[in-house]
């Protein structure tokens, strides 16, 4: 009888992270796994921002380099951590049941969003969320503050900033949505694209692993997170550029995207809608990323 291979499942150390991790251990079910925990270069370096230091690809980088050199299978993400386009060798395989994208508001001095004092200070390393809240309140200041999630509290919790916003589908699973004071709806703050997915990455070509994950793929997900991706890559979108995008699928079928594009003080924000059957989410997602990029103009973002 042929050996079963083990599945080497790598991940960055984070207790979110590790939490992924684990939640796609147990979806693989009977089958030999292995977690293998692979420090990034975002995860060490937490002085500066994320756009200062090369983007999201800093949580990722290393990870790769893990999956190329055969040292792990697989790779769990954070699907809103991954660059726009993968490497060459790499290829996403696989999301996950999406869970909830939106973010969650979260502070000791106010209930919500709208309610927190002039001049208080809101912490977060997300240009996307620093460009909408400056646009919605822009008597706010949004200083920079990163690190995991329980970081991010303990920062608060000793003084740092009056507020901040995680993604609620991380404190869902780390069993901590109770610390959100607010659910913040899309039409308040667009996501992030691909907010609340797993994403599983596996060596091009490598059929055991590619068989070993196919099942657990769940298809409105992909095609949600596919438009989103694509709307990104029209834009050509990074950490520098405060984007955000979210797509649903309605009880007929229909999916909707919507996008936006910002500038980081909040001074200008352009939207684009797209809706149509699944079958052409990535289309739908490009269309809009190239109404976004075209009325943006080159000039933008300088």
């Amino acid at each position: 009888m042929d050996e079963i291979p083990k599945i080497r499942i790598g991940t960055r150390g984070s207790p979110l992270a590790l939490a992924q991790a684990q939640q796609v251990q147990g979806l693989l079910g009977a089958m030999e796994t292995e977690i293998v925990v692979i420090q990034t270069t975002g995860d060490t370096v937490l002085d500066r921002p994320l756009a200062d230091i090369g983007g999201k690809g800093l949580f990722s980088k290393e990870i790769d380099e893990a999956l190329l050199d055969g040292r792990i299978d697989i790779a769990a993400h954070s699907t809103k951590d991954l660059e726009t386009r993968m490497p060459d060798g790499i290829v996403l395989a696989v999301f996950l049941e999406r869970e909830d994208p939106r973010d969650a508001f979260i502070s000791d001095k106010a209930d919500s969003l709208d309610t927190l004092p002039a001049g208080s200070v809101v912490g977060t390393s997300s240009l996307r969320r620093q460009a909408q809240i400056l646009a919605r309140r822009p008597d706010l200041r949004v200083e920079s503050i990163r690190g995991n999630v329980q970081t991010r509290i303990k920062k608060l919790a000793d003084g740092e900033a009056d507020a901040t916003l995680l993604a609620l589908a991380g404190l869902k699973r780390l069993g901590m949505a109770d610390v959100a004071a607010e659910i913040l709806e899309p039409d308040i703050l667009l996501p992030a694209v691909g907010q609340g997915a797993i994403g599983i990455t596996c060596r091009d070509g490598d059929i055991t692993a590619l068989e070993s994950v196919a099942g657990l793929n769940h298809g409105p997900s992909w095609n949600r997170v596919m438009a989103e991706r694509a709307m990104l890559a029209a834009l050509d979108g990074s950490c520098r550029t405060p984007i955000g995008g979210l797509a649903e699928i309605n009880e007929d079928g229909v999916l909707t995207l919507r996008g936006l594009v910002a500038k980081a003080d909040g001074s200008e924000i352009i939207k684009a809608t797209r809706s149509g059957p699944v079958s052409i989410a990535e289309a739908l997602g490009r269309d809009a990323g190239e109404e976004l990029r075209l009325r943006a103009g080159p000039d933008f973002f300088e």
